[in-house]
């Protein structure tokens, strides 16, 4: 079972080469990136090129890991106990299955996305050592284990908001998805806007890299915003000249709102517009 990218996932070399390392070791698949540089949509792809079925387990900063297994509702059963409701001594009744026990009671293989997992506590991937090491875990209250029937391909996303657990670390495969350069970054853009004026598109890459150069940005521009801004150029027919006359040293880009994402970075460029003019 090979990865090799889609037709709506531009896959590196590197990348490639990781997913297909991760699951010949039957490892998780730690992926590590800016945000918008294709993480999530990664799991997506690695699932419809493969033929599988995705499972995915956002991650919030209020999930604990016993969330992803099972969940108790023992309110509940007090309460039907009280009403004299069926059922109510079975156990499993009140048993909420988590996502890791979706994955690992599926019939056919699955890729488990654990999407964020750096927005969690410090303890939440420790946690899960031991359920991801061993595909398996204890239902304390039916005496039950819960073992994989088939080993999911586990991918775990992280922005590298806080530092992983070394022991967890331990047990990934992990890669980094570096920022694309031009080259691939165009590839990207065919993919979504096969039709798109190339000049049109090359201006626009060009304002894109070099805001991404500016010093003091509290946020770069990611793919995705500049997936998002091509679709307003284009949906707005903005005329090419617009984006030729261009100096970012000296202009805020048409439509900055879906590259610039608070009012610190716009400011900034606010002020190198100002002295520009003045030196000029």
């Amino acid at each position: 079972m090979q990865f090799h990218g889609t037709d709506q996932y531009v896959a590196t070399e590197d990348l490639t080469m990781a997913v297909n390392a991760a699951i010949a070791l039957e490892r998780p698949l730690l992926i590590k990136g800016e945000p918008g540089t294709g993480k999530t949509l990664l799991a997506e792809q690695v699932a419809e090129s493969l033929g599988l079925e995705l499972i995915s387990w956002n991650i919030k900063s209020t999930t604990k890991a016993h969330q992803g297994l099972y969940e108790y509702d023992a309110v509940s059963r007090l309460r039907d106990s009280q009403l004299g409701a069926e059922g109510v001594e079975d156990v499993a009744n009140y048993l909420k299955k988590g996502k890791l026990w979706e994955a690992f009671e599926a019939d056919q293989q699955v890729v488990l996305l654990i999407d964020e997992i750096d927005k969690a506590d410090i303890e939440f991937p420790n946690d899960l050592l031991q359920e991801l090491d061993r595909m398996e875990f204890y239902v304390y209250e039916t005496q039950e284990l819960i073992k994989a029937k088939r080993r999911p391909i586990v991918i775990i996303t992280s922005n590298n908001e806080k530092e992983l657990p070394d022991a967890f670390l331990r047990r990934c495969f992990f890669h980094y998805i570096n920022f694309p350069d031009a080259e691939t970054m165009m590839r990207i853009i065919d993919v979504h806007y096969p039709d798109a004026k190339k000049q049109l598109v090359q201006e626009a890459m060009e304002i894109f890299f070099d805001l991404r150069k500016v010093p003091g940005l509290k946020k770069k521009p990611s793919t995705s915003e500049l997936i998002d801004w091509l679709k307003l150029l284009l949906s707005d027919d903005i005329p090419e000249d617009v984006l030729r006359s261009r100096d970012t040293s000296s202009a805020i880009p048409p439509l900055y709102g879906a590259l610039l994402k608070n009012e610190a970075d716009v400011q900034l460029l606010e002020r190198l517009a100002f002295m520009n003019r003045r030196q000029g």
